[in-house]
C-alpha cells in the first residue's frame, strides 16, 4: 500500500508545493482585526481541501472568535482506530517587514527551504497531513485509520475559544489518540519524537513608591526606591545555582529516573555558544543543561522597566517599577498553585515603604508527558527512522503547547507529537522557513505511520 501512496506524493510534489504556497499566501494573522477576512479565507482553504480529498463531513464551525475547521472520515470501519489531527492555520504577524529577504506572504524557495510566514508554524506541517490523506484517497480510496480533523484559527492568540468548543462537543472530537505536528526536531535531519512538554504560568507585578518621580539628591536615602526594591525581590526568587527559592516550588515535582536521564543524554546537544552567543551554560544544581531544559521547572524574568529610559542621565527616584515573570512547569506542578506561591513569596519579600500590584497571567497550562515506551510513541519512532534513515531520539520540550494538556485532560487520550521543524526555521521571526527535506521525509514518515498504526495495539 505505502509504495503507491509514496509514488503519488513524489509524482505530485510540485503541484502540492504550489497548493501549499497558495495556503501560505493567505495572511491569516489572528491577532490583527485587519486580517479577519484573511483568517476566514484560510479556514475556507482547509475546508475546501478536506472536501476535495473526500472527507465525509467537513464543517467550518464558528466560535466567539475565529472559525475552527472540523473534518471527519470514517471509511476505515469500526475495527480501525480513530485519530484526531490537531493543528492551526493562523500565523504570527510578519513585522518587522524590512527584515524579510522576501515577501512574507509570497512564498519563495531558496537553497532547499520554503520561505513564508507559517511555512513551519503551522501551515506547512498541517498541509503535509492533508496531502498524505489526499495521496491515500487518490491511490487506495481509503485511509488506514478513521480520521477526525480539528484545525483552529486562534492558536497564536492562546486558543481562547477552542477549549470551550472541545468541552461542548466532546463526543464529536473524541478519538483513540491525537496527533499534532506543531513542533520540531532537536537538530536538522535528526528525527525526534517528543513525549513531554512543560507547563506554563506567569504574572506581572508593579512596585509603587512615591506618587511621582522624585529628585534623587533630595529624596535619596529618605524614600524607598521602587526599582531597587524590585531588584531585591527579583534576586530573592532563585540563587546563583539556578535553584528557585520560592517555598513549596518543588513540592510534588516528578523526579528524573536513571532511564530517563539516559534518554535525555542520548539527545544531540545544542551548541549554545553558536546559537545563543553565550560563553557558558547554566543549569540547576545537580542537573545537566539538557536535563534542566527538558525536565526541570524554571523561573525567568521576561521583562522589567522603571524610571528614565532616554539618553544620558536623569537623577530621579522612579515612582514605580514593573517586572514580568514566567515559570515553565513539569509533571506534579499545578499552574494556579505555583502562581500563588510566587505571589506569596513576592509579598513576603516586599520591602517597607513600597506597595505592590499583581496581574496574574490568565493563560496557563499543566505539563504533559506520555510514557516513551507507549506503542504509539514507539511506532512514531520506527516510522521516522524508516523515512529519515536515522534512529529517532526521544525528547521532552522545554516549551509549552497548552492545547496538548487540554486534549489530555478533556479526552484522556495519548497525544503523539510528531513535528518536522528544525532549529533554523526562525519561528515567529522574519524569514521563517521550512526545509523541503522535512516536507518530503515528513510526509513519508506519515505514510509509514498510518500504515503501521492501524495494527498497533492501543
Amino acid at each position: 500500500m505505502s509504495e503507491k501512496v509514496l509514488a503519488y506524493l513524489q509524482d505530485n510534489r510540485e503541484r502540492l508545493l504550489d497548493k501549499l504556497s497558495e495556503f501560505l499566501s493567505i495572511p491569516s494573522v489572528s491577532t490583527d482585526s485587519v486580517h479577519k477576512q484573511d483568517v476566514a479565507a484560510a479556514a475556507e482553504f482547509v475546508a475546501n481541501y478536506l472536501t476535495e480529498i473526500g472527507f465525509s463531513t467537513v464543517e467550518v464551525q464558528e466560535t466567539k472568535g475565529h472559525p475552527l475547521v472540523y473534518g471527519e472520515w470514517n471509511g476505515a470501519g469500526d475495527e480501525a482506530p480513530t485519530a484526531l489531527l490537531y493543528g492551526h492555520y493562523d500565523v504570527q504577524p510578519a513585522d518587522p517587514l524590512e527584515l524579510w529577504d522576501s515577501e512574507p506572504f509570497k512564498p519563495e524557495i531558496r537553497e532547499g527551504r520554503l520561505y513564508a510566514r507559517g511555512a513551519s508554524d503551522d501551515k506547512g506541517q498541517v498541509f503535509m497531513h492533508l496531502a498524505v490523506f489526499e495521496a491515500y484517497m487518490k491511490t487506495e480510496r481509503s485511509i488506514p485509520v478513521n480520521i477526525k480533523v480539528c484545525i483552529e484559527g486562534e492558536e497564536e492568540i492562546g486558543s481562547e475559544n477552542l477549549y470551550q468548543v472541545l468541552e461542548e462537543k466532546k463526543d464529536q472530537f473524541s478519538a483513540d489518540f491525537a496527533i499534532i505536528s506543531d513542533s520540531g526536531m532537536v537538530d536538522t535531519g535528526q528525527p525526534t519524537v517528543l513525549y513531554g512538554l512543560k507547563g506554563f504560568t506567569g504574572l506581572e507585578f508593579t512596585v509603587h513608591g512615591p506618587s511621582s518621580d522624585l529628585h534623587s539628591g533630595i529624596y535619596g536615602g529618605v524614600v524607598r526606591n521602587p526599582a531597587m526594591a524590585m531588584a531585591h525581590m527579583l534576586a530573592s526568587l532563585k540563587d546563583e545555582q539556578e535553584v528557585v527559592q520560592v517555598e513549596g516550588f518543588y513540592d510534588g515535582v516528578e523526579e528524573l529516573t536513571e532511564d530517563e536521564r539516559k534518554l535525555i543524554a542520548d539527545v544531540p546537544g545544542e551548541n549554545y555558544q553558536q546559537t545563543t552567543g553565550v560563553e557558558k551554560t547554566v543549569s540547576e544544581k545537580g542537573f545537566t543543561a539538557k536535563e534542566h531544559m527538558m525536565a526541570r521547572p524554571t523561573m525567568e524574568i521576561n521583562g522589567m522597566y522603571s524610571g528614565y529610559q532616554g539618553e544620558g542621565t536623569k537623577t530621579i527616584i522612579p515612582a514605580s517599577a514593573t517586572a514580568k515573570l514566567t515559570c515553565r512547569l513539569v509533571p506534579g506542578m499545578d499552574p494556579d498553585h505555583i502562581q500563588q506561591l510566587v505571589i506569596d513569596h513576592l509579598r513576603k519579600n516586599l520591602p517597607a515603604g513600597v506597595t505592590m500590584d499583581v496581574k496574574p497571567e490568565p493563560l496557563s497550562a499543566k505539563a504533559y508527558k506520555v510514557n516513551p515506551d507507549h506503542a504509539l510513541i514507539k511506532t512514531a519512532g520506527d516510522s521516522l527512522q524508516k523515512a529519515f534513515g536515522k534512529e529517532a531520539v526521544f525528547a521532552r520540550l522545554g516549551g509549552s503547547i497548552p492545547v496538548v494538556e487540554s486534549i489530555d485532560s478533556i479526552f484522556h487520550m495519548p497525544v503523539v507529537l510528531l513535528g518536522f521543524g528544525t532549529p533554523e526555521d526562525r519561528l515567529h521571526s522574519p524569514n521563517e522557513s521550512f526545509p523541503l527535506e522535512s516536507f518530503d521525509k515528513g510526509m513519508e514518515t506519515l505514510v509509514y505511520y498510518w500504515n503501521q498504526v492501524k495494527d498497533t495495539s492501543l
